[in-house]
């Protein structure tokens, strides 16, 4: 199954699409009222980090697809999926405000993993947007693997600055 067969999947049975990016908020927000004052406490900020990464690795997916296509294949914003690609968004967007809301971030187990995934999927991008419009070609003799040994070796040191940067 190919990439574009599984957003025609997804756009075919909508029902599931829509209960998924919509339950995810209506149980953040559930678990907010049955948990006012205790997200930060065992059973509720498990569930926390259960919902916010159901919610938040489609939606980093959905923002990098979004990027990728209106920036590198210069596609227009009328041909954007709604069930594959604005309403993961929006569902991260009112689940993570809801969420943030009732507990602090901080307390909830691998938030700082996934905000770092953010962080490296940002600059990964900007990284190959400007690439692509400097128009920078390399001709090396170096091995493959040696390249992308250096290309490992950057975005190692990116994250290390920007991690000292935060």
């Amino acid at each position: 199954m190919t990439l574009a067969q599984f957003f025609e999947v997804c756009s075919q049975n909508a029902s599931v699409t829509l209960f998924y990016f919509i339950a995810t908020p209506l149980t953040a927000f559930l678990a907010s009222i049955f948990g006012r004052g205790e997200g930060h406490l065992s059973p509720w900020k498990y569930l926390y980090s259960f919902l916010i990464y159901a919610v938040t690795i489609p939606g980093i997916f959905a923002v990098s697809l979004s990027i990728y296509r209106f920036f590198f294949e210069r596609g227009s914003i009328m041909d954007a999926n709604i069930y594959t690609q604005i309403l993961p968004i929006i569902s991260m967007f009112i689940t993570l405000s809801i969420i943030r809301r009732s507990v602090d971030l901080d307390q909830i187990p691998g938030f700082g993993r996934l905000s770092s995934l953010m962080l490296l999927v940002s600059i990964v991008l900007l990284v190959m947007w400007i690439m692509e419009k400097t128009n920078l070609f390399v001709f090396t003799y170096m091995p493959f693997w040696q390249f992308i040994l250096l290309l490992v070796a950057v975005f190692v040191i990116l994250r290390l600055l920007f991690k000292k940067a935060l």
